[in-house]
């Protein structure tokens, strides 16, 4: 296996053959010790990381950005170990794999250091933003009754077939009945033991262990809005818009990034479901979702096997068969083709006329409830079904062919036992 060191030059040889002969110099000035070669670099890398589509963007530039933050963060960690935590972060975000375990390591001497220092940034729940924990307590234990709810749901809502639910069963009988089926069904009560469950209510919590982290959000009600943008902020910020009096004017998601990949403290505080294990393959992603009554998030659909778990507040669940997609008027642009024409919160009936008589199940998933989303059933989710805050995991894995899942499915039968 090769070392650091070796991955460095490796990394250099590749980066001069594709031209980036600017970037080499000034990466071994940074690595004498010159901040603004550091500095100069990490431009550098960041606008080859921007000058074309994502896709298009090659594995070296990736981690010649991770580099450059590495360099960067080692010569500032000691005047100013926010900065140095912010360019960590910023290389696991957008640096690729190469680096990565570096990267992590660079983090956890940052923080071993800051935490000896006793900068622990914001371990006494005010952190940099002044976090009002008593106003964050009042929007998760806030719940509206379903009259309020419905004002702001869209029509039918509640009205029609209800997803099913049932309390915690057997991974046998969810294969059998839900997963071979491709049925969606709510299971409640499989992830009372999660730390998170109880962790997630301190905001101090949240402060100490993510405050100074760097996070990519997204801003605006929905990502179709012309409005929508992201953003690069850190964890203490993005809390406190969540709880602002100005929330409304300026909704902030933390929406499907693979969070506790990035803070490895948020990830022991849950476990995976074993329902996950029904595919008979490995967890393709895990990934977050946290922010603020008032988000929408279109109705859109996904080609995996989807498992939410709602681990604070409430949300509102609308699902459509993949069987009358072309009901739901697909997007024709490539890059949203995932994502159905039809605003359900305003229905233009002119223009979509079939929608409005399709069948679907809707339901409002509880906090310490798990929701099945089978491949391709459009689904709709809105916040405004509750609490202030939300945080909902998403964990998707593959479909094995199916004679290894007849094969999977018999040897089941001790879990019953």
């Amino acid at each position: 296996m090769a070392t650091g060191g070796e991955k460095r030059a490796a990394l250099l040889r590749e980066i001069t053959e594709e031209g980036g002969f600017a970037f080499v110099a000034s990466a071994e000035k940074a690595a004498s010790g010159d901040l603004r070669a550091a500095e100069a670099a990490r431009e550098m890398a960041w606008e080859q990381l921007h000058s074309g589509p994502k896709s298009e963007v090659g594995p070296a530039w990736r981690g010649a950005y991770g580099l450059a933050c590495l360099h960067v963060a080692g010569l500032r960690a000691a005047e100013d170990s926010r900065g140095a935590l912010r360019a960590l972060d910023m290389g696991l975000i957008m640096g690729g794999d190469l680096l990565r375990a570096e990267l992590e390591e660079a983090i956890a001497r940052v923080l071993a250091d800051r935490n000896r220092g006793g900068g622990g940034g914001g371990g006494d729940g005010t952190g940099e933003t002044g976090a009002d924990v008593e106003k964050w307590i009042e929007g998760l234990t806030r719940n509206r009754d379903l009259a309020d709810v419905l004002k702001v749901l869209p029509v039918k809502s509640l009205s029609c077939k209800q997803i099913e639910r049932r309390s915690c069963i057997s991974l046998e009988a969810f294969i059998r009945d839900y997963f071979l089926c491709e049925s969606p069904i709510i299971l409640s009560g499989c992830i009372d033991h999660w730390p998170a469950r109880a962790k997630w209510k301190d905001i101090r919590y949240l402060e100490r262990i993510a405050g100074d982290r760097t996070v990519p959000v997204e801003v605006g009600k929905k990502y179709v809005s012309s409005e929508w943008k992201q953003e690069l902020i850190t964890f203490s910020q993005f809390l406190e818009r969540m709880w602002s009096s100005d929330c409304s004017a300026n909704l902030t998601y933390l929406a499907q990034h693979p969070l506790f990949d990035q803070i490895k403290e948020l990830r022991e505080d849950i476990m995976v479901p074993e329902y996950c294990n029904a595919g008979g393959g490995g967890l393709q992603t895990l990934n977050a979702w946290f922010g603020p009554d008032g988000t929408v998030t279109p109705l859109h659909r996904d080609l995996h096997h989807n498992l939410f778990a709602q681990v604070l507040g409430r949300k509102y669940f609308r699902l459509y068969s993949a069987t009358i997609s072309n009901d739901l008027y697909p997007q024709s642009e490539t890059m949203l083709s995932n994502t159905s024409q039809v605003d359900l919160d305003n229905i233009d009936v002119n223009e979509f006329s079939r929608t409005g008589d399709v069948e679907f199940m809707d339901g409002i998933l509880e906090e310490g409830d798990l929701l099945y989303i089978p491949p391709k059933w459009w689904h709709y989710m809105d916040y405004g079904a509750g609490h202030l805050c939300y945080l909902a995991v998403d964990l998707r894995f593959v479909i094995p062919d199916s004679k290894f899942v007849s094969k999977f499915d018999i040897h089941l039968s001790h879990l019953d036992d």
